[in-house]
Order: structure tokens, then C-alpha cells, then sequence
């Protein structure tokens, strides 16, 4: 357990932290899956909204987004 008072501020600060990227992540993953079981604009777009989000908050990386993007848009253009 830290003892500082700075150390048990940050705890709190990252455990805050934690839960939060958590939903994100969570939000995101299913975004992406319901985009890739049934890819239509209204699914990549709220997709593409987790996805520019979660890059934004430093969750992901922005390339790894970009390529998120790429990807799920390849899928909308097959059908």
C-alpha cells in the first residue's frame, strides 16, 4: 500500500483511470464487433465514433485506430 500521501492520491487517481479506459474499451469492442457481424453505415459510424474517442483519451493508439477505420470500411464496401 503507498504510504505518501502523493502515492495514495495517485492510487486513487489510477484506479479512477482504470475503470474508466475500461468502459471505453469495452464500449469499443463492441462496436467493432457488431460492425464486423453486420457491417451497415449506421454500425461503422458509431464504430468509427468509439474508435476516434478512444484514440483521443490516449486509450489507443491513433494508428491503431486508423487502421480500426481502414479495416471495418473494407468490409462496407464488399457488399
Amino acid at each position: 500500500m503507498p504510504i505518501t500521501k502523493q502515492a495514495i492520491k495517485k492510487l486513487s487517481r489510477d484506479n479512477f483511470r482504470k475503470v474508466q479506459n475500461a468502459s471505453v474499451r469495452s464500449k469499443l469492442r463492441d462496436a467493432i464487433k457488431s460492425a464486423r457481424q453486420k457491417p451497415t453505415v449506421k454500425t461503422l459510424s458509431t464504430a468509427f465514433q468509439r474508435l476516434d474517442k478512444a484514440a483521443k483519451n490516449h486509450v489507443i493508439h491513433k494508428n491503431k485506430a486508423s487502421r480500426l477505420k481502414s479495416r471495418l470500411s473494407r468490409l462496407l464496401t464488399k457488399k
